[in-house]
């Protein structure tokens, strides 16, 4: 193989994996995902004989943002053949390598602050990490301390998982001398980039696509978006407490996804020019494209604390033949964030990959 082509193949399986994975993962996610952040929201708003309740899981999440130290990981607990009955139309473009590699995959986020992570601003986190981990163990790593972000990719296990071609020992040999400050991120070593310069690229990014402004929404703008939303979950929201395992009390928010989603966009719609640039509202015909079914969420909490939220993607699907698809959240403290020894540091325009390409959009 010649060096141009063995380039070729280095970039562009890198490229593919991050351009392939996230369109899907959003596409897995997003619908079930919103309900339960809405939920979790606005949990404290529910009817008079449910406010206890939604109190109880309000407080719950509150307390996650007076902690300085909080660990949270993302799951999938689905077989492959499930996943695949769940996406419907869209598993024609996914191979069996893509369908087992997100049932195995784990997302596990931490972060330490100085001060409570609600009161927190950027200069008061130590250190922010996110790993990503599969049944054969971490695919990609990577965390933020001081001024650099580090970042490791296990990518021939990445090439394996999800059915496409990673470079080889023979293919690294052949990168000429102005490639090769590639070959620790191609080796899964860790490697560093400036965070400042990572977040200029970023920045630079969203201005080349257009987009403008700040991509945050104020406070007052939130209060007004939880004010708007109140009196529709008061409606449509019903809250039920049961005992689980281990002393866990666990609460279940139930709701019709298409009327929940419906209500609160009407009522979002007079707020659509405080939103930042690319938030824009679901359109009718999104609406009428939701699924008109119930959507159950539970709460697990122990002494308290929000320990775990678990809801069934499955019951979204067109027609889910049974299958199950338990999307599982947990929260917990934050373990070792530190900074790895030994990390070569390379370009910011160098800085790709499956995870850190998407950085740059974050």
């Amino acid at each position: 193989m010649r060096t141009s082509t063995r380039k070729t193949v280095v970039r562009t399986s890198m490229e593919r994996a991050s351009a392939t994975g996230a369109p899907l993962a959003r596409r897995a996610f997003t619908g079930v995902g919103c309900a339960a952040a809405v939920l979790v929201t606005v949990a404290a708003c529910g009817t008079v004989q449910n406010l206890t309740a939604g109190q109880k899981v309000d407080s719950a999440v509150e307390q996650l943002g007076e902690q300085k130290s909080l660990a949270f990981g993302l799951r999938l607990d689905a077989d492959p053949d499930d996943l695949v009955a769940l996406m419907g139309e869209d598993s024609e473009e996914v191979p069996p390598e893509m369908a087992e590699f997100f049932t195995g995959l784990r997302v596990d986020v931490s972060v330490k602050s100085k001060k409570p992570l609600a009161e927190s601003g950027e200069k008061d986190i130590a250190g922010m990490g996110m790993k990503i981990s599969g049944d054969e163990g971490v695919l990609a790593e990577y965390r933020m301390v001081g001024d650099y972000t580090y970042y490791r990719a296990d990518m021939q296990a990445m090439g394996d998982a999800m059915g496409m071609p990673f470079p080889t020992a023979d293919d690294l040999d052949e990168l000429p001398e102005s490639e090769q400050h590639l070959r620790p991120v191609l080796e899964g070593d860790w490697v560093k980039v400036n965070t400042a310069d990572l977040q200029k690229a970023a920045e630079d990014a969203g201005a080349g696509s257009g987009a403008g402004g700040s991509d945050e929404i104020d406070a007052k703008t939130q209060q007004k978006i939880l004010d708007a939303v109140r009196g529709v979950v008061a409606r449509e929201v019903d809250f039920k407490t049961k005992d689980g395992e281990d002393g866990t009390e666990v609460i279940t928010a139930k709701a019709n996804f298409r009327d929940l989603l419906t209500g609160i966009v009407d009522k979002l719609q007079p707020l659509k020019g405080d939103l930042p640039p690319g938030a824009e509202l679901p359109t009718a015909k999104d609406m009428k494209d939701a699924p008109n079914k119930k959507v159950a969420v539970d709460f697990t909490l122990k002494n308290g604390d929000l320990t775990r939220i678990e809801t069934d993607l499955a019951v979204l699907a067109d027609d889910p033949k049974g299958a199950k698809a338990p999307l599982v959240l947990t929260f917990g403290k934050a373990g070792d964030i530190s900074a790895p020894k030994g990390a070569s540091e390379i370009p910011v325009d160098e800085f790709g990959g499956p995870l850190g390409g998407g950085m740059l959009g974050v």
